[in-house]
């Protein structure tokens, strides 16, 4: 996970074509601006993303008679943030390469590239290579044509960037500086897996800004919390649409004054194109096929579709076990862990693809001690694990937190999870950072020379790992929510699907940007391998009714396709787990409706989904 940022200063920025109501963006700053915050402030953002190295390259503008001039790339910042300017920023987070880096990364033509993310396919990358050196060596032969929007190469035979990062499988969000056409390209994989934020110029702050978290100093720490409907203004930062995206210097357009002009581009690869339309084909079962005698497959061809499924989610996790950077200690990867299904079908997968000689650290957190349900579940979860995978060593890492005592670390996450702001974008966060912190307690046996006398005794410990396995987006593709159940029961297959549909088109806006926030925040990388194109596009392809019934209980018929491959894992117990969200099954929500609104009753009555903040 790595931390990346841009600021652009003394530059008109034309928004026209991207937000046809947004006017006064297109001013130049005023001389009497006061700025709300500075470089350090997103440098310190950025540092904890990125904790082997932190680079900057600032880019000197000027026009001079309809031309566009720029001096050579200055490594300090600006003295003077009033000046014309571009000021890159990256914070490393090495996994790949075998020779440190340091973003951003300039070549020899001048073009300037700093990045967060992982190629997993698309583009060829041996296991050796460090993946931003081979996209910045990439982009360098794409072409330059100033209108950046032809379907396929150029004129020229060179792929355009639109189309090039179209290509890359895995996540990613990027800022590159294209020396010959004197252009921005940034943005963020279809999906939106890899955080990045941006600020629109307005007249609080006339410089665009982009970067993968918030400053500490951009929550407005005197205001009062707001409920859902009260006053609140529109957030300093928001999370930016998952597109390509181009900022060009137009010296036809300068007439005195620097213009930069941004635009949006579409995805030219027909995969990604399908995974956002998330279109699937068989929704509605006719009702001969929910007959036994009359199912869709046969018993044989259910169990080939299952093998399929296992198949490519256990690719994935191959995929994003691949490291060769810095790691520490003996457990390179580790597991968001409740013990859960999805967890457990992730750590028996890990188990499968990673090297014995390395241990395994399943993290879990509570807030209510061993009695939490993800304690209980997760406790249970590592001994079934233990049973198929014994000669792993398995590491279940129990963080325990009181809510309470967490005075700094909540206005902390209020930081990482801006621009969400609500109770429960809260708790998930809080839940999350300190599950990828890994601070917490193994149990180790003690007596071992006579087994049937063998005790435990609970040692601190502190994990490791810097990639983290998270379950993200197997509740949104396999109806494991419970507004899905409810869809159902409203609207049957079609209003089921529709809802999940939705999930999944605004996951990146919801879910994966905040929860990228606050697990990088600990250095530690989020890798989501339900949420692999090649995944997607499986699941996709199977019928509604073989993906979740939601007509059988819960435990049974949600989720039902995932249920079959823990079985398949020989994971019967967890094959039959009901869901329980990270904020119900730690019981964070219980203890902060407690601490917030006097009891669960009160904090429903007042709506838990109430705004924490007003944001700058």
């Amino acid at each position: 996970m790595c931390g990346i940022a841009l600021i652009i200063s003394g530059v008109r920025i034309d928004l026209s074509s991207l937000l046809p109501d947004a006017t006064n963006c297109s001013s130049l700053p005023q001389q009497s601006e006061t700025l709300l915050f500075c470089v350090d402030d997103i440098k310190a953002g950025l540092r904890k993303r990125g904790p082997d190295s932190l680079g900057i390259k600032s880019i000197f503008l000027d026009a001079h008679e309809g031309r566009f001039l720029r001096s050579s790339v200055e490594v300090e910042e600006p003295a003077d943030l009033t000046d014309n300017f571009i000021l890159f920023v990256g914070a490393t987070l090495q996994l790949r390469g075998v020779y440190p880096i340091t973003q951003p990364l300039v070549d020899k033509s001048g073009n300037i590239l700093v990045y967060n993310g992982e190629v997993f396919g698309g583009i060829e990358l041996s296991n050796d290579s460090n993946d931003a050196e081979v996209l910045i060596e990439s982009l360098s032969k794409c072409c330059n044509c100033l209108s950046h929007e032809h379907d396929g190469t150029c004129s020229s035979g060179k792929y355009s960037v639109p189309e090039f990062l179209s290509k890359i499988k895995g996540p990613w969000a990027l800022i590159y500086w294209q020396e010959s056409s004197k252009t921005i390209w940034f943005g963020r994989d279809a999906l939106g897996r890899r955080s990045l934020l941006v600020h629109w110029p307005n007249i609080k702050d006339s410089r665009l800004m982009l970067s993968s978290v918030a400053p500490p100093y951009a929550i407005n720490e005197n205001s009062d919390f707001v409920y859902e409907n009260g006053p609140s203004e529109p957030s300093f930062w928001e999370e930016l649409p998952c597109a390509v995206y181009s900022l060009s210097m137009n010296a036809s357009k300068m007439d005195g004054n620097l213009v930069c002009e941004v635009k949006r581009h579409n995805w030219h690869d027909p995969l990604l194109q399908e995974l956002i339309k998330w279109d699937r084909t068989l929704v509605e079962p006719t009702p001969e096929s929910l007959i036994e005698v009359h199912k869709t497959y046969s018993s044989e061809e259910r169990v080939h579709l299952h093998q399929k499924v296992l198949a490519a989610l256990k690719e994935s996790v191959r995929r994003r076990t691949i490291f060769s950077g810095i790691h520490r200690g003996n457990a390179p990867v580790a597991v968001l862990f409740s013990g859960g299904l999805d967890s457990m079908i992730l750590a028996a997968l890990l188990d499968e693809c990673l090297d014995p000689k390395y241990e395994i650290d399943l993290l879990n957190v509570s807030f209510d001690g061993q009695l939490a349900p993800d304690r209980i579940s997760a406790r249970a979860g590592v001994n079934e694990l233990r049973k198929i995978a014994t000669l792993r060593r398995w590491n279940l890492v129990e963080i325990d937190a009181e809510l309470s005592k967490l005075t700094w670390e909540t206005k902390h996450v209020m930081s990482l999870i801006n621009p969400s702001n609500t109770y429960m974008d809260l708790n998930i966060g809080i839940a999350l950072w300190l599950a990828a912190g890994g601070d917490g307690w193994v149990s180790e046996e003690i007596g071992e020379n006579n087994k049937n006398d063998s005790e435990c005794q609970r040692v601190k410990y502190k994990s490791e790992s810097r990639i983290l396995l998270v379950g993200s987006g197997a509740d949104e593709q396999c109806a494991g929510y419970g507004r899905h159940k409810t869809k159902y029961k409203q609207s049957s297959w079609v209003g089921l699907n529709e809802e999940m549909k939705l999930d999944m088109q605004r996951i990146w806006k919801r879910n994966l940007g905040r929860d990228d926030r606050c697990i990088a925040d600990n250095g530690k990388e989020a890798r989501f391998p339900f949420l692999d194109e090649d995944v997607i596009r499986l699941l996709l392809d199977i019928p509604l009714w073989e993906i979740a019934d939601l007509r059988q209980p819960s435990g049974v018929g949600d989720k039902k396709i995932l249920r079959e491959v823990a079985r398949m894992l020989h994971l019967q117990e967890a094959a039959g787990l009901p869901k329980r969200a990270i904020q119900f099954g730690s019981r964070i929500a219980r203890e902060s409706n407690r601490k917030n609104f006097g009891s669960n009753r009160a904090a429903n009555q007042a709506s838990a989904g109430s705004a924490l903040f007003q944001p700058l």
